[in-house]
């Protein structure tokens, strides 16, 4: 097992290299190739990209090309949907490869991965679905994220999931398994801060309760995106995190809340579905960055 302190001491990668750190004063966008031509030629202040690893695992072709680009450029951040963490079977060691030769070459600021799983029997799903939060789940995801970093002889940011129901035999709350897995592991946190929100409205838990049991010196990144309200069986509402709408003045507050209290983080703005034009993320972006520093906040250090 992968020890906190010997994570603590990989030096693969060169951390004054631009590419190497991600901003806290300036927020990051995910980068979509529908938006490279406006990205080279506007005018903008987004910080940096976020691209996800699935989407170039090949090795030239006009999509490398861009994200050549991209990483000439700008801080880039890789972000996993693939791996399958919380997996009862064993990790796919042909994926394992493909994300590994991919950051060897990226050299990306971090790469991150979801506290879920996606595939069972050589089929991945198009969902990252819930774990129940106990024992055996927490030695197995411990256990993943201990392979993974060997391979890839680096740290990586574990993201909390949005959720929609809870497993009767967690014994442990999802702070608290975060938590034991980051001491276990030494890996970072990618917060969620959308997915907070979400989870925590559909359970009818309280966002700050979740936040206040996070072990925050390991947060490395934040995540904001935008959901949307259904309802369910008997009316109430059920938020869906959609990535495909402006943030919600919800969990814009519950974002300033958390920089206010622990500083300033390199934050990004999730956009995946019903793609907008590349201004209308760089104007969310740019909201961040007045919300952060509108807030003076305390001095935290750069991700990278």
């Amino acid at each position: 097992m992968l020890s906190a302190q010997n994570v603590n001491n990989f030096d693969g990668l060169a951390r004054a290299a631009k590419h190497f750190t991600l901003p806290a004063d300036h927020a990051g966008v995910s980068f979509k190739p529908a938006h490279f031509d406006d990205i080279k030629s506007s005018d903008h202040s987004v910080g940096w990209f976020e691209v996800h690893a699935e989407n170039y695992m090949m090795d030239g072709g006009p999509m490398r090309r861009q994200l050549q680009f991209l990483r000439e450029s700008y801080p880039v951040s890789c972000h996993g949907v693939g791996l399958s963490i919380g997996s009862h079977e064993p990790l796919d060691q042909d994926h394992l490869a493909r994300v590994a030769r991919l950051v060897e070459w990226l050299e990306p600021a971090i790469f991150s991965e979801h506290l879920a799983w996606s595939s069972h029997g050589g089929n991945f799903f198009n969902d990252l679905l819930p774990l129940p939060y106990t024992r055996q789940t927490l030695e197995r995801v411990a256990n993943h994220i201990d392979e993974i970093q060997e391979r890839l002889s680096r740290p990586i940011l574990l993201e909390n999931p949005s959720s929609y129901v809870w497993f009767s035999e967690s014994d442990m709350t999802e702070a608290e398994f975060l938590a034991s897995v980051v001491a276990q592991t030494g890996c970072a946190l990618l917060l969620d801060i959308n997915n907070v929100y979400v989870s925590s409205t559909n359970q009818g838990l309280q966002p700050a309760d979740f936040l206040d049991s996070l072990p925050f010196e390991a947060v490395d990144q934040i995540h904001l995106a935008g959901h949307f309200v259904d309802h369910g069986p008997h009316g109430e509402p059920l938020l869906i995190d959609s990535h495909n709408a402006k943030v919600s003045d919800a969990v814009w507050d519950l974002y300033e809340q958390t920089i206010f209290q622990y500083g300033p983080i390199p934050t990004l703005i999730e956009w995946d579905g019903d793609l907008p034009e590349f201004s209308v993320l760089a104007a969310e972006a740019a909201q961040a960055d007045r919300r952060t520093h509108s807030l003076k906040p305390k001095v935290r250090y750069v991700a990278g």
